[in-house]
């Protein structure tokens, strides 16, 4: 898969044969932005133009624009429940970050 990023948005390029256009969207998110380009360089400034307004128009609504999850999720709990954690992701034979990854995931979707 052909991705780019700019300012932290991360869009996959896939090429559309009818139109010969390459059509992007960004991924990682619950809002829908698309675009598209006749060339990798028309692509890419549809690419950060899209990022660009979006942002503008979140700001212009007075919203917060979604970002993108990073995947790194920095948690401060209690030592009980960190050690009950750990000797849950133990019984499984797993560490406690693929434990814990599970669970999580079990639980968002």
């Amino acid at each position: 898969m052909n991705t780019m990023i700019y300012e932290g948005y991360t869009t996959r390029m896939d090429f559309d044969p009818d139109d010969k256009i390459i059509v992007g969207r960004l991924i990682d998110m619950s809002d829908i932005i698309t675009f598209h380009g006749g060339s990798v360089v028309e692509f890419e400034d549809a690419f950060h133009t899209a990022v660009d307004g979006y942002i503008s128009a979140c700001q212009q609504l007075n919203q917060n624009a979604e970002k993108p999850a990073s995947g790194r999720l920095m948690l401060r709990i209690e030592p009980r429940i960190h050690a009950s954690a750990l000797r849950k992701a133990s019984e499984a034979g797993q560490s406690l970050n693929k434990w814990a990854t599970s669970v999580l995931e079990k639980a968002a979707c």
